[in-house]
């Protein structure tokens, strides 16, 4: 599997977000996984908001999440993210690895389409940030 990550952000877990178990509750990783999509998006000065504002809504299509090992109470992880597009979606390839040993806890797929104006669409601003879409 490809690893050429383009982005990643660092987090720590929070009590909250564990369950009686002691390790981070599942739908959880699906917060990481988003938040970490948006903060990349800032990062090439795309905002969420500013997209829906023009009638652009990117929505999750598909998830896909395979558990490596579990995150507790306290770990610090990072999120890393590598994007392709494939017809008219965008594919968010995410991991999460905690730190500092990096030992792999979380492999995602994220499909992504963008809605404009309601309808399916390809989105200028998106296709920017896709490694080799404009090349």
């Amino acid at each position: 599997m490809k690893t050429d990550y383009i982005f990643e952000l660092e987090m720590k877990v929070r009590d909250y977000e564990c369950d009686l178990q002691g390790i981070v509750n599942n739908a959880n990783y699906q917060h990481y996984l988003e938040h970490t999509r948006h903060e990349f998006l800032l990062s090439r000065g795309i905002s969420f908001a500013s997209l829906h504002a023009q009638g652009i809504d990117a929505v999750v299509a598909r998830l896909t999440m395979a558990f490596k090992t579990p995150l507790r109470s306290g770990d610090s992880f990072t999120c890393k993210l590598r994007v392709e597009k494939d017809g008219i979606k965008y594919v968010f390839y995410q991991d999460v690895y905690r730190l500092p040993d990096m030992k792999c806890c979380l492999k995602s797929q994220v499909d992504t389409v963008c809605l404009i104006n309601g309808r399916l669409g390809t989105c200028r601003e998106l296709d920017r940030i896709v490694p080799g879409e404009n090349d």
